[in-house]
C-alpha cells in the first residue's frame, strides 16, 4: 500500500469559527446561492429569516406592523415588538445555537427554532447592523461577514420598543443579485394571508389580510372555484379549499408560517382526511385521484418545535403536535377535517352537489383513458431504463441531496442543440430532454393525449409528475429553443401543453425560458455575449474599432465549450408566471384557439421585424 501523499498531523487538523464556517458552507445553511432569478435564492432566504423573527413576535402577540425597505441592494426590517434584550444584542446575532426560541415558554410554535437563521444573515451580509429598541433604550451594533466593526453603548430612545436589522448581501458570495419585488411581495403576502391584523409595509405599499387563507387563494386562483372556498379553523390548524376545471391538483402548505413548498406531514394528512370524508359523506368508494383532481387547496398548521427535512424548512417531517409525542399530527388534521368538512356538507346541498358532479366528471374522464394510460405507463416504463430523450442528472429534486434546489431539465429542439447543452451541462444537476421537432398544439384536447402522445407521455415520465408534484424530478424545468420563429413557436406550444394539463407546475415556479445570447463580440483580448441589439451595440462602443461579430442563428451553432456560460452560474432565465388576471382558459383561447380579428390585431400591434444583417457602428 502507498504512503499517504499528504501530512495528516494535529497542525492539519483546524476548527472553523462560526462566520468562516457558514461563509464556506452557505448551502448548509440557506440552500443554493443564486442571483435573485428564483424564488428559492439565497438573497430571498435572508429576507425571509429576519422577517421570521419579527413574526414570531407578533404571533406571542408583539408588534401588529412590520416596515421594510429595499432599495439598492440593501434591505432594512424594523418590527415593533418587544425588541431584542440589549445586553443580548451581539449574542442573537453571533453567537450559533443562541436565541429565546430554545425556551418552549416563551416562544411556543415558531419557525426559526435552529439558533442559526439571523446569525447566517450577518455571517453572509458585507455590512450588517442590528439596533435593538428597549423601555426607552437603545442598543445598536454593526457587523461585515459577521465580525463587529462597531459596537455602540446603549443609548437613551424615544423610539418604540420593537428591532431593526439593515443587511447588504455580501457580493463575494451573492455575485451581481438583484432582489425581484415580485418575489418579495409573494413572500409578504403570505405573511399577512397567515397573520391577519398583520400590516406589512413594503416600500411604502401595504399588505394586510382580513379572511387568512380564503384571501390567499382568491389571490392565487386565476378562475373562479366550481363553489364557495370552504374554510375550517381550529386551534392551530386553519384549511381552505375548493375546486376547479383545472387538471392536477394545487396546494399551499405552511407551518408556523413557514412556506412549505414541498409539503410533508400535514399535506400527506390533509389529502387523506378530504378523501375519507368525502367519501364516507357520499357513501361512494371513490378513486382519490378523482376526488382531488382539480383541487386547489391551503393548509396552515402551528407546532410545537417542528422537525423539517432539510435547513431551508420546504419539508416538513413532524409526525407529532408537540415533541413529546400526544396526538399525531395526522389524527388531528383527520379529526378537524372529518368533523367540519362533513357538517358543512350536510348544511350546503348546493356546495354538495357541485362537488359530487366534479368528482364524477373526473371519475368519467379517468375511466375514458383508463386503457391508452395502461399501454402508455407500459410504454414508458419499459423505456424508463434507456430513454433516448432523456439525458438524466444524478441528483433529483425530489431526493434529500444538498444540491437538489439546483436540479435542471433542459427541453431542447432537435439532436444538435440537445448535443451541445449534454455536453456542456453539469451532469449532477442538470439533464437534458430532446423534442424531435415541433410538439403537437394540445389545445382544445383532453388528457388522453399526454398518454397518446409518445412525446408527452416521455416527458410526463421524465418529470414524474402524473399524479401530482410530489414527486417533481427537477425544480427547474427550461425550455431551451431557438430564438428564432420556430423556436418561439415550440415555447408556446410547450407552455400550453404545460399550462392546459400541468398548471401547477407553472404556479409554483418551476417552469422557465432559457435566454441565449444572440451575437458574440469579440477582440484579441475580451468576448462579450450579446443578448440583444442594444447589448451588441455597447460592447462594439466598450471593444473599441471593428471587433469581430457573430450571430448566432441557433443552439446548435453554438459550440459545447462556449454554452457552458449560458447554462452555468450566468444562465438567464425568463420565469412563466401567471398573474391573479391571468385566466387560464382565456389565454389558451385567445393566443391557441381559432383566429380572430382580435388576435390579428394584437399580431399586427406587436409585430417585430427582424433584420438578419450585422451593423457596425460608425
Amino acid at each position: 500500500m502507498e504512503a499517504m501523499s499528504h501530512n495528516y498531523s494535529e497542525d492539519t487538523i483546524r476548527t472553523l469559527d462560526w462566520h468562516e464556517h457558514i461563509r464556506k458552507r452557505p448551502g448548509m445553511y440557506i440552500g443554493k446561492l443564486g442571483d435573485g432569478t428564483y424564488p428559492d435564492d439565497g438573497i430571498y432566504v435572508l429576507l425571509k429569516e429576519v422577517m421570521d423573527n419579527s413574526i414570531d413576535e407578533y404571533m406571542e402577540g408583539f408588534g401588529k406592523k412590520i416596515e421594510i425597505i429595499i432599495a439598492d441592494g440593501c434591505v432594512s426590517v424594523r418590527d415593533y415588538g418587544r425588541g431584542v434584550p440589549l445586553g443580548k444584542v451581539i449574542d442573537v446575532a453571533s453567537k450559533i445555537n443562541t436565541g429565546a426560541k430554545y425556551d418552549s415558554n416563551v416562544f411556543k410554535k415558531s419557525v426559526g427554532l435552529n439558533g442559526v437563521g439571523i446569525k447566517a444573515v450577518n455571517a453572509l451580509s458585507e455590512r450588517f447592523i442590528i439596533q435593538a429598541f428597549r423601555e426607552g433604550q437603545a442598543k445598536r451594533v454593526t457587523f461585515s461577514r459577521g465580525l463587529i466593526v462597531e459596537d455602540d453603548s446603549v443609548v437613551k430612545s424615544a423610539e418604540p420598543n420593537g428591532t431593526f436589522v439593515s443587511f447588504y448581501p455580501d457580493k463575494e458570495v451573492f455575485e451581481d443579485f438583484t432582489y425581484n419585488f415580485e418575489f418579495v411581495e409573494r413572500l409578504l403576502k403570505n405573511y399577512t394571508f397567515l397573520n391577519t391584523g398583520l400590516t406589512i409595509n413594503f416600500n411604502g405599499k401595504l399588505f394586510h389580510s382580513k379572511d387568512g387563507l380564503l384571501d390567499l387563494l382568491n389571490e392565487n386562483m386565476t378562475a373562479p372555484g366550481l363553489y364557495p372556498i370552504i374554510q375550517i379553523k381550529a386551534p392551530d390548524l386553519e384549511i381552505a379549499f375548493t375546486h376547479g376545471n383545472q387538471y392536477g391538483e394545487e396546494y399551499y402548505t405552511f407551518v408556523n408560517g413557514q412556506h412549505t413548498t414541498q409539503g410533508g406531514t400535514h399535506l400527506i394528512a390533509f389529502r387523506e382526511a378530504v378523501a375519507k370524508t368525502i367519501r364516507d359523506f357520499y357513501n361512494k368508494n371513490f378513486d382519490v385521484a378523482d376526488i382531488r383532481s382539480g383541487m386547489i387547496a391551503a393548509v396552515a398548521i402551528k407546532i410545537s418545535e417542528p422537525i423539517f427535512e432539510s435547513q431551508t424548512k420546504t419539508k416538513l417531517g413532524s409526525k407529532d403536535m408537540t415533541p413529546d409525542g400526544g396526538v399525531s399530527v395526522r389524527n388531528y388534521v383527520m379529526d378537524v377535517i372529518t368533523q367540519n368538512l362533513d357538517n358543512y356538507l350536510h348544511k350546503n346541498p348546493d356546495v354538495a352537489e357541485a362537488m359530487l358532479k366534479k368528482i364524477l366528471e373526473s371519475e368519467k374522464e379517468r375511466k375514458a383513458i383508463s386503457g391508452i394510460q395502461k399501454l402508455a405507463r407500459e410504454r414508458a416504463k419499459k423505456v424508463s431504463l434507456h430513454n433516448r430523450k432523456l439525458r438524466d442528472c444524478r441528483v433529483h429534486y425530489n431526493s434529500n441531496d444538498d444540491r437538489k434546489l439546483e436540479t435542471s431539465l433542459f427541453i431542447t429542439e432537435g439532436d444538435s442543440a440537445s448535443g451541445s447543452i449534454t455536453k456542456a451541462r453539469d451532469v449532477n444537476t442538470q439533464a437534458v430532454f430532446s423534442l424531435r421537432g415541433k410538439p403537437l398544439n394540445t389545445y382544445g384536447l383532453t388528457r388522453r393525449v399526454v398518454y397518446e402522445n409518445e412525446e408527452f407521455n416521455l416527458l410526463q415520465a421524465a418529470l414524474d409528475i402524473e399524479e401530482n408534484l410530489d414527486n417533481l424530478r427537477y425544480n427547474h424545468v427550461i425550455i431551451a429553443t431557438d430564438a428564432d420563429v420556430d423556436g418561439m413557436h415550440i415555447r408556446l406550444l410547450l407552455i400550453s401543453f404545460f399550462l392546459q394539463f400541468f398548471p401547477e407546475l407553472v404556479k409554483s415556479d418551476h417552469l422557465y425560458i432559457l435566454q441565449t445570447p444572440l451575437f458574440r463580440v469579440r477582440n484579441k483580448k475580451k468576448t462579450i455575449y450579446c443578448y440583444s441589439d442594444e447589448e451588441r451595440q455597447r460592447a462594439i462602443k466598450e471593444l473599441g474599432p471593428k471587433p469581430e461579430i457573430t450571430r448566432f442563428k441557433g443552439l446548435g451553432e453554438i459550440s459545447p465549450d462556449e454554452f457552458k456560460n449560458f447554462i452555468s452560474k450566468d444562465m438567464r432565465l425568463e420565469p412563466v408566471s401567471l398573474k391573479k388576471t391571468d385566466a387560464v382558459k382565456d389565454l389558451l383561447d385567445f393566443y391557441m384557439g381559432k383566429n380572430t380579428p382580435d388576435r390579428q390585431n394584437f399580431i399586427i400591434d406587436n409585430l417585430v421585424i427582424e433584420q438578419d444583417l450585422i451593423e457596425l457602428l460608425d
